[in-house]
Order: structure tokens, then sequence, then C-alpha cells
């Protein structure tokens, strides 16, 4: 028996996805604990791309039961949308006999989409996660669990499209939303979702006491993280281990391992600040050759060098026994490559994150420097990653300058390597453990 966590370390965007998909193999379950289809996961296996929103990354292994656990807000719609690609693209239906929604997650409603998408301050993705969230805290919001019990509630019905149209009304939306479309949304969803809707912590547990492998799959990073990371332009959920075990409904006890995912540089999407992004021929040359264009959105994210101040503050939040650092082929052909070691603002050093937003937007990089590698293509790398594996030579395949890069990271977060990826398919990565 083993429970698994894999967090973000960064800003979202590192690769968790394809490590989820990789650890897998060897699991009985993946669960997510929170957020909702603000996430946006990736998987290659060979020529096929899988891009996941609300599916598990563990749904690429068919042995794995997979859950949306009680932590997350789930757009019915979406879902639905994605499992019919699934089972179009797979002829799979999983939610008939291996997926799971929990029956304390939270739906995501036409009104909440409507709400989202006026935001232009912090950058979200107008999917409806943030208000379906302040419902949830203003102990309004919607339940799974409760739908069966509502959808003949006419009065409950009545209240709440009382109140979704008051809202609305206040921000100068004009839709509104009626009775009859409320109900009936219900009934879909409760007819079209019913059947899986369980009580999932009680499955994990069970599974546990089994002596099963589990994998918890987070969503963005830690710097989204609503309490720890870079307020107010974060997301909407607590990202970080504590939630992990939380959000699924076990205690935090079962927990054996946390995988931090770094990317070997940094990125984010949305506004907020960026002490190292680049806006220069580096910071292009990284968002072109790293794909960086957003999963869910598509949006172009800002690129910049690897953090540490970032990572120090993400590692004492969560307490990661290992780093699985990704995409470290895009780095190959740059002369030079930078580390960011602190921040100098207002006079002032700092080599802990500081929580003051007009702090960090003032915050200039202090860098070290090291020599770059020569870059590779996409065959030459997957032939690496599998002659490390094959032979256990580990990090040895690499380029000089590329071990050392990897060294400097490992000794200065005094956190030893999981793994290190050399590209997105499923078999571009060096196995350490």
């Amino acid at each position: 028996m083993s429970t698994t966590v894999i967090l973000g370390a960064q800003w979202g965007d590192e690769g968790k996805g394809k490590l989820v998909d990789v650890l897998a193999g060897n699991s009985d379950w993946v669960a997510r604990f929170q957020g909702g289809n603000n996430a946006g996961h990736t998987v290659v296996i060979g020529n096929r791309t899988i891009k996941l929103h609300l599916l598990p990354s563990g749904i690429t292994r068919k042995s794995c039961q997979l859950i949306l656990g009680d932590g997350m807000v789930i757009d019915p719609w979406v879902l639905d949308q994605e499992l019919k690609k699934w089972k179009d693209e797979t002829e799979e239906e999983p939610d008939k006999d291996r997926l799971f929604i929990s029956d304390r997650a939270h739906i995501i409603l036409k009104f909440h989409r409507l709400v989202d998408g006026l935001d232009k301050k912090i950058g979200t993705t107008g999917r409806g996660i943030g208000p379906t969230y302040s419902d949830k805290i203003n102990r309004i919001g919607l339940r799974f669990a409760d739908l069966k019990h509502i959808i003949n509630n006419s009065q409950w019905i009545s209240e709440m499209c009382t109140l979704y149209n008051r809202v609305l009304n206040s921000l100068d939306i004009e839709e509104k939303i009626t009775e009859i479309d409320l109900k009936n949304d219900l009934e879909w969803i409760h007819n079209r979702f019913g059947h899986a809707i369980k009580n999932t912590g009680v499955m994990l547990d069970n599974a546990l006491k089994m002596k099963e492998n589990v994998l918890l799959e987070g969503a963005q990073g830690c710097l989204l993280d609503i309490d720890q990371g870079t307020y107010p332009f974060v997301t909407s959920s607590v990202t970080s281990r504590a939630n992990a075990s939380h959000g699924v409904g076990i205690h935090p006890g079962h927990i054996d391992e946390v995988i931090g995912i770094v990317k070997a540089y940094t990125t984010r999407v949305g506004h907020g600040p960026f002490p190292c992004e680049l806006k220069d021929d580096v910071g292009d040359y990284l968002t072109e050759k790293g794909h960086e264009f957003g999963t869910t959105t598509g949006r172009r994210r800002r690129c910049g060098w690897l953090d540490l101040v970032v990572l120090k503050h993400s590692h004492r939040v969560n307490g990661f026994t290992s780093l699985a650092i990704t995409k470290l082929d895009v780095l190959g052909g740059l002369d030079t490559l930078k580390i960011c070691v602190g921040y100098r603002a207002n006079g002032a050093e700092y080599h802990n994150l500081p929580a003051s937003i007009t702090e960090l937007e003032n915050a200039e990089p202090i860098y070290i420097e090291m020599p770059g590698f020569p870059a590779l293509n996409d065959e030459e790398w997957i032939k690496l990653a599998r002659k490390a594996n094959d032979e256990n030579l580990g990090l040895s395949v690499l380029h000089p300058n590329a071990q050392s890069y990897l060294q400097q990271i490992e000794n200065m977060l005094e956190i030893p390597l999981h793994s290190v990826g050399v590209g997105p398919d499923r078999d571009a990565t060096i196995h350490l453990f």
C-alpha cells in the first residue's frame, strides 16, 4: 500500500499529467482532489496527444480506478464532452465502471460561468471555478449528493433563481436564469451522472485497507494556492499537500510520498508578478520550443529562468520527498543558463518569497549563471532516456553541463531528484528512483 501525491511546485503547467500517466501504470487508483476544468493536463503516447481537463490522467491505464474528489468543482457538461470524446477515441465508457464522482463535490452551473466570464483583473479561465467555490464557502452551493433531493423542490429552485438573477442584474449581465431551465439542468445532470455519484472517500479508505496503491493528482501549482500563492493572482482552491488527503476524504497519515513537479525553467499564465519573466529572445525561444500555450485556454504562457525562491517556498509548504524535473530538453541549445537564487526589491534582499504583491512586482532576480548544453531532437532525447532506464545509467547519459545544472538544483534545494523529463512522450523520462 502507498499513497503518492503529485503536486505542481511553480505556477502550474509543470507536466503533472505526464508523470501521473507514468506512475499510474503501478497504481490502482488515481484521484483529483481540487480545482475543476480550469486545469489542463496533457499526456503524449507516441503520436497520440491526450488533453484532459476534468478526467484524471490515470485514465490512460485501464486497470486504474478514477475519482473526481470531494474538493473539486465539476462542470457536468464539460465532463460529458470529455467522456464522449474519450469514447469516440477508445470505445470505452469509464463512467460505467471505473470513474466515480464524489457526492461531496460541488457542481458548476450556467450562473457560475456567466459571472466568471466578467473577470479581467486576475486572468482566470472564465470556467466558473471561482464563483462555484464562492458559493461553497457561502454555504449556498450545490453538491452532487443533494441533486436527487432538490430536483423536485420548487421552493429551493425558486429561491436560487431569485438569488442568481439578483447577482446577474447587479453585474449588468442581461441573461437570466429561469426556474424551468434550472430544473431541466438539474434533471439532466442527475440522469447523466447519478450512477457514478458515490461516497468516494469511503471507497479510497477501503482501497487503502486492501493495500492498494493510490495516486492523488493535483491541479495548478503551489504559487496559485489561495493561501500560499501570489495572492490575489491565484486560483480559488488549496492546491498544496495539506489539501491532497482532505480533498479526497482520507486522513493525511496515509500519504507516503510527495513528488513536486518542477519545470526546468519557470512559466505562468494570466496576470500577476513573475520576477524571472523574460521579455526577450530567450523568453521567445522557451515559449516556442516548449510549446508554451495553455492546454485549457490556449493562452501563451509567460516564460523565465528557474526560480529557487519560488521552489524553496513551495518545498516549505509541501515537504517534497523528491522532485521530478520536466522539459529539460527545452533548455538545449542555449549558451548560458541562469538560476534565480534571490530577489532585490526596495533596497532589501529576499531569499524567501514575500507575501506582499507590491514587493514581488518590484523584485529584481539575483542570478547565478551556468554553461548551457546542446540541443537534441525528440527522437534523440527518447533514445537517451531509454538507454538510461534500460542500463540503469541515470543522469550520466546527459551532457556534463546538463548534469551540472540538475545537480545544482538538487544541491541548493536539498531535495533528491525523482526523475528528469526530456520530452513530451511517455518514454522521454529518465527515472532515478
